[in-house]
């Protein structure tokens, strides 16, 4: 058997940092189908998961792919997937199954330029209100934003415990240059690692409620072997999992996995600030676009100006308070993303019109100069 941790400093891209974090948190399924830019991660798994006596399978497509690592994780074993652009829409019908039935899982988009095949090679972000929009109906989301590939191991641990907790799929979403770009990654002792493991239900087994709705929290999930009656569905269910289709289980079926996350977003949410306390503009920034805006930020710091950094870890949920808070005090935000400005839509919402959004916007294929950034900063200042 090969280690499940690989304790020390390594020299390794975003991709398979995901791969490592997976490892790590206790993944050992791993369903997939190679796509650009995201073939390093499933490369990775399949060879380190026999190693550790984890199990990979190359699915015939992604839309079997996610059908997979949902079955997997019902069978008591943490899954994941990766993928990009037009992989992640193949895959939208089965994470709304997997909403609906709340089934903890990992789905890693390592995005591109879009849409339809578009730059399979390049960088995009255009993916994030797919993300929390993509499949159909209502439901929470979480999504998480590595800037580095150490990040890309320590959110994606991070990703599998916020699954387990809140059973749910929850989604790292990378782009192409974070997961492709090489740099010192610490993976620490494996004792040092917080890991949540599945809790098991601790009720007579004729008083379980696999879907309890009495509370913003999921109830533990039984798994097959366990001896509890379990039945998992994608049709409106009552609390024990048996379809009932009326207006009233609807209503508490979907405002349960919606409030779940809603309920406890200021726990979920992580962002990183530099600056903000005397910041007269603010530069929201996400992914490899952050690393970038951080520069422009601190080379007009340098120069006596009063601007902050927000970097969304967290996309969703957004942190929609902090934007509030920030925006009755700042002249604007500026947000460079490589997309046709989704965040920025998100952060105008927010503030309400209390202060001006300017929009920095790359189709894909590359990314913002810190000058770039700058000028558009030099607008409020």
């Amino acid at each position: 058997m090969g280690k499940e941790v690989l304790t020390g400093e390594h020299f390794i891209h975003g991709d398979a940092a995901c791969a490592e974090g997976g490892i790590a948190a206790g993944c050992r399924f791993f369903a997939g189908y190679p796509i650009t830019p995201a073939t390093e991660v499933a490369e990775r798994m399949a060879r380190r998961l026999p190693e550790v006596g984890g199990i990979y399978i190359q699915m015939e497509d992604e839309i079997a792919s996610m059908a997979a690592i949902l079955g997997a994780s019902w069978g008591g074993v943490k899954s994941m997937t990766a993928t990009s652009g037009p992989g992640f829409s193949l895959m939208m019908e089965n994470i709304g199954l997997g909403m609906m039935t709340e089934t903890p899982c990992v789905v890693v988009n390592i995005q591109r330029g879009g849409p339809s095949t578009g730059l399979p090679t390049l960088v995009g972000q255009a993916d994030v209100m797919q993300a929390r929009w993509g499949s159909h109906g209502d439901y929470g989301c979480i999504a998480l934003a590595p800037s580095s590939p150490q990040e890309c191991f320590d959110l994606t641990v991070h990703a599998f415990n916020l699954s387990e907790i809140y059973r749910l799929p929850v989604f790292v979403l990378a782009d192409e240059v974070v997961g492709h770009m090489s740099e010192k990654v610490v993976i620490p002792r494996k004792e040092s690692l917080v890991i949540v493991d599945r809790p098991k239900p601790t009720v007579p087994r004729d008083q379980y409620l696999p879907f309890d709705t009495t509370t913003y929290m999921p109830a533990p999930m039984a798994i097959a072997g366990q001896g509890y009656h379990v039945h998992v569905t994608g049709l409106t269910h009552d609390e024990r999992g048996y379809p009932v289709i009326t207006d009233a289980v609807q209503e508490r079926n979907i405002r349960h996995i919606v409030d779940k996350i809603k309920r406890n977003a200021e726990k979920i949410i992580r962002v990183e600030t530099v600056g903000l306390e005397d910041a007269t503009v603010v530069v929201v920034a996400y992914g490899c676009t952050s690393r970038v805006a951080r520069q422009a930020v601190e080379n007009l710091s340098d120069q006596g100006h009063k601007v902050g950094l927000l970097r969304l870890i967290t996309i969703w949920p957004f942190p929609s308070n902090l934007i509030r808070s920030i925006a009755g005090r700042v002249k604007g935000f500026v947000v460079p993303e490589i997309n046709y400005g989704q965040i920025a839509y998100e952060v105008e919402r927010t503030a309400c019109g209390a202060a001006e959004v300017l929009l920095l916007a790359l189709m894909g294929g590359s990314i913002h100069t810190p000058n770039e950034i700058e000028e558009a900063i030099c607008e409020f200042l």
